[in-house]
């Protein structure tokens, strides 16, 4: 038990990607706080903005296996497939869902403007990214990956 916590602790390539998906949220809180002049710690758990956490952390991911494995490896191409999929989800799926919500929250308005009241609450928007801020994430988990292996 003792040997698999050590082995999971001194797992280079796990650190590497937990650290760029930690540093792009702290991006995503710094660049908040000078967008808007007020600490929202919110930013941190909330899904979009710049940069993808996602993105940095499956490019992280995905480079940090590459250096450690080569670029020809299996686990190379897992690790990046898996990247793409998770990449294409943020800022194609969820981006998405996010402009359906904003339309449906739109229809909810006009027809409650007459009085009715509405039980639930509003559909949260920002659900996904851009593709900017999926290339920012994506570029910062490469950077990160390549100083730390």
């Amino acid at each position: 038990m003792m040997d698999t916590l050590r082995e999971l602790l001194s797992n280079h390539v796990l650190w590497v990607a937990l650290a760029a998906s930690a540093i792009a949220q702290t991006l995503k809180l710094l660049l908040d706080i000078a967008k808007h002049r007020k600490l929202n710690f919110r930013v941190l758990v909330e899904t979009g903005g710049m940069p993808s956490s996602h993105s940095a952390l499956v490019t992280a991911l995905a480079t940090s296996v590459g250096l450690q494995r080569g670029w020809n490896s299996v686990e190379f191409a897992i690790a990046l497939v898996f990247a793409f999929i998770v990449m294409y989800d943020a800022a194609g799926v969820r981006q998405a869902a996010g402009k359906q919500a904003r339309i449906l929250n739109q229809i909810v308005e006009e027809f409650f403007q007459e009085g009715h009241e509405l039980a639930e609450a509003r559909l949260k928007e920002l659900l996904g990214h851009t593709p900017i801020q999926v290339i920012a994430g994506s570029a910062l988990g490469v950077a990160i990956a390549w100083v730390a292996t």
